[in-house]
C-alpha cells in the first residue's frame, strides 16, 4: 500500500526524558507558527505510556482520554509532566500537563480500567468502513496548509459533502525520532484530523478550530490506518460540535467528540 510522499523524518525529536522538540511536519493548519494538535494529543498518549511504563504493570488499559487546549500551540519546544490523580488496582487515573515556554498550553486526563475477558457479551454497533487498501487519496493540501496535512496520507471513503466524511488517514513519520511508541499513541496522534476531513465552511472564510478533544474507546486500535466517520454541526451562537465514530481495519473502536468555536475570518 502507498503512504505520503514524506518518507521519513518524525513530528517530534525528544530532548530529554520530559522535553520535546517539535519538526516543521508538526505545523498547524491555521497559522505557521503553530503546531498541529494531532501530533501533540499523540505525544501525550506516549508521555503517559513512559510514566506507566517506570511503575509497575497494573494490567489496565487506556477508555478514555480528554484534552482541554488552554493556550496557543507555539511551534517550540514543549515539556509534558505525569502525575497519578487517582490511583487503583482496576481504575486508575492520570493526568499531564503540556508547558510552551512556562505557560501550560494543554492538559489531559486519562482514565485506565481493568483488562478483563467480556468477549461472551461484546456486541454494538459492527458497521465497518471500506477498507483502505481500494480507495484513492484525497489531497487535503489543496484545502488546508501546514507541515502535518502534507505529512498525512487521507483516503475518502465517500464523496466528500459539507459537514459529513468518513475516511481512513495514515502516517510514515515516526511520533517521536528513533523512539519506539505504542500502537495506541501511534492511532491517537491522527484523531483530531477529523475536525479537518468534514469541513462545513471554507476554510478561507471561517475558522472553526476546536477547544477540546475527547475519546472514548470500547476497543483497543490495532493497524497502520485510523478511520474517522465524522459529522460536523454548527450551532447558531458561535458553536459547533465534530463528532465521530473512530475505527480500525477490524471495524469500531470508539468515539471522538471536539467542540468548536466558529467565527468569520477577519475581512472573509
Amino acid at each position: 500500500m502507498s503512504l505520503p510522499t514524506v518518507s521519513q523524518g518524525s513530528y517530534f525529536e525528544a530532548v530529554d526524558d520530559r522535553r520535546y522538540k517539535p519538526t516543521p511536519h508538526a505545523g498547524g493548519a491555521w497559522a505557521p507558527d503553530e503546531q498541529h494538535f494531532s501530533p501533540l494529543s499523540g505525544l501525550v498518549v506516549h508521555a503517559l505510556d513512559r510514566y506507566r511504563a517506570a511503575g509497575p504493570d497494573n494490567g489496565l488499559l487506556m477508555s478514555r482520554i480528554s484534552y482541554d487546549i488552554l493556550g496557543r500551540l507555539a511551534l517550540d519546544e514543549c515539556e509534558i509532566e505525569v502525575e497519578t490523580v487517582r490511583p487503583g488496582r482496576t481504575i486508575e487515573l492520570l493526568e499531564a500537563v503540556v508547558r510552551i515556554s512556562g505557560r501550560s498550553v494543554l492538559r489531559a486526563r486519562a482514565w485506565y480500567l481493568a483488562e478483563l475477558d467480556t468477549a461472551a457479551v461484546a456486541g454494538g454497533p459492527d458497521d465497518r468502513l471500506v477498507p483502505p487498501d481500494s480507495l484513492a487519496p484525497w489531497p487535503a493540501g489543496e484545502l488546508w496548509p501546514g507541515g502535518y496535512i502534507d505529512s498525512v496520507e487521507i483516503r475518502p471513503v465517500e464523496p466528500r459533502r459539507p459537514g459529513r466524511t468518513a475516511a481512513w488517514i495514515s502516517s510514515p513519520l515516526e511520533l517521536v525520532a528513533g523512539v519506539p511508541v505504542s500502537p495506541l499513541a501511534s492511532y491517537l496522534t491522527l484523531v483530531d484530523t477529523a475536525n479537518g476531513i468534514a469541513v462545513r465552511q471554507s476554510p478561507t472564510e471561517w475558522m472553526f478550530p476546536n477547544v477540546d478533544l475527547t475519546i472514548h474507546l470500547h476497543r483497543q486500535p490495532r493497524g497502520i490506518w485510523t478511520g474517522l466517520d465524522t459529522k460536523v454541526t454548527f450551532g447558531p451562537t458561535g458553536q459547533g460540535l465534530t463528532s465521530t465514530v473512530l475505527h480500525d481495519v477490524d471495524g469500531p473502536v470508539g468515539h471522538a467528540s471536539q467542540i468548536l468555536t466558529v467565527r468569520p475570518l477577519p475581512g472573509a
